[in-house]
């Protein structure tokens, strides 16, 4: 069924969420949930085109578009990331540009757009105001904060309106920072990999160190402390292939071997948190739990993807299990997963032919410290300094404590 038919099928009156929830501060507020407590007052009279995808949702959870326009403050246009504005479109995918069956709200596709021709959307839908919305999960290489970044730069006449939401995976950054020689559309700018904020101080960010005019505002979140994880929000999967919070935790690291010919769980139930590759076996698991990494133990596991990588084919690997969330190193243990898969696969484990872990890791220095089998505390210790120098930078635009 092609989406636009499917789209007036369904009119899409409930976006898909997961009903559990958790014991958390019952005082946690976003920024969308603060504005529409007080009935969307604030972009009454406005031409407000707003940036989100399913993840845009209330604590109730009804969608922030269907509530603006419920309490008469109806968008004039809406802009679809990655996956799309309701969300049926896969990796690398988006819906195109349409109209709402449920709202009439012209849908204007926004992925992959440069900032010349996301400003010649806005022109086209008449807007004075950009409103962002959409649930991040900390990681450098996941495309909606440079879908922020992007709008930002195209609107720079225009007011631009973040309302926060908690970071899923928490405050504390990690990783390589991007060398800007290696900027593409999943890692525009130099932040390290698992940056650690919000999109609110992201933007904030952004604007402050890359010189962006944007006239910015950001509705902060209420009630919450930065590494807290326990939110008591509902899951919304943000794309296709993160349909849990333990799939955001592992995903800074796990990412990676998008980069290499190994699958990542893409066409389980479970990716991300399980990663194979046929001819592998029990061997690989036991080797990284002798590791003792932190807050971590792999389990021996075989599956059969039912698309992309090895689609039906059975693979061997490992699904990683997080035992402590606060003692988890995502990095570190995908690290341990690429060094120790090469050294016992040498003839099923392999790179990308296009280098792809370079994009993602932001420069080719992991993918040669790993070819010249240089130990994981080394590899890790690479980036020390850099970090230490993002957490420096990053302090003025930090908002939670």
């Amino acid at each position: 069924m092609r989406r636009r038919s499917f789209l007036a099928a369904s009119a899409l009156s409930v976006p898909l969420v997961s009903t559990t929830t958790a014991n958390a501060a019952p005082k946690l507020a976003t920024g969308a949930e603060q504005l529409a407590h007080d009935g969307w007052r604030k972009l009454r009279g406005r031409k407000a085109g707003v940036l989100t995808n399913p993840t845009g949702v209330l604590k109730n959870q009804t969608h922030i578009v269907d509530s603006m326009v419920e309490h008469n403050a109806k968008p004039t246009a809406v802009f679809g990331p990655e996956h799309g504005f309701r969300g049926t479109a896969q990796a690398g995918g988006s819906e195109g540009d349409y109209q709402d069956p449920r709202t009439g709200i012209p849908v204007y596709d926004a992925y992959g757009a440069n900032a010349t021709k996301l400003q010649s959307m806005f022109t086209k839908a008449g807007i004075d105001t950009v409103v962002f919305d959409i649930a991040d999960v900390g990681a450098r290489f996941y495309t909606y904060i440079w879908s922020m970044y992007t709008a930002m730069q195209a609107a720079e006449n225009l007011d631009f309106i973040v309302l926060d939401r908690p970071n899923p995976i928490g405050g504390t950054p990690n990783g390589p920072q991007l060398d800007p020689a290696y900027a593409t559309g999943v890692g525009l700018k130099p932040i390290v990999q698992q940056h650690g904020m919000t999109v609110g101080e992201l933007a904030r960010f952004f604007k402050g160190e890359f010189g962006l005019k944007t006239d910015l505002e950001v509705v902060n979140v209420k009630g919450w402390r930065r590494n807290q994880l326990d939110t008591g929000l509902p899951w919304v999967p943000p794309s296709p292939n993160m349909p849990t919070q333990d799939t955001a935790l592992v995903y800074p690291g796990t990412c990676l071997f998008e980069g290499t010919v190994l699958s990542e769980g893409r066409g389980t139930t479970r990716p991300f948190e399980t990663v194979g590759a046929p001819g592998i076996d029990w061997r690989w698991a036991e080797s990284l739990n002798t590791l003792d990494l932190k807050g971590i133990r792999f389990r021996e596991t075989y599956f059969a993807p039912t698309f992309n990588k090895f689609q039906g084919k059975t693979c061997g690997g490992v699904t990683l299990h997080v035992t402590n969330a606060a003692e988890f190193d995502a990095i570190e243990a995908s690290v341990a997963m690429l060094i120790t898969a090469k050294s016992l696969y040498p003839s099923v484990f392999a790179w990308r032919q296009d280098f792809w872990i370079d994009k993602l890791s932001g420069s080719d220095r992991l993918r040669k410290m790993i070819d010249a089998q240089a130990p994981l505390d080394e590899v890790v210790g690479a980036w020390h300094q850099e970090l230490q120098q993002f957490r420096r930078t990053r302090l003025p635009y930090l908002r939670y404590r």
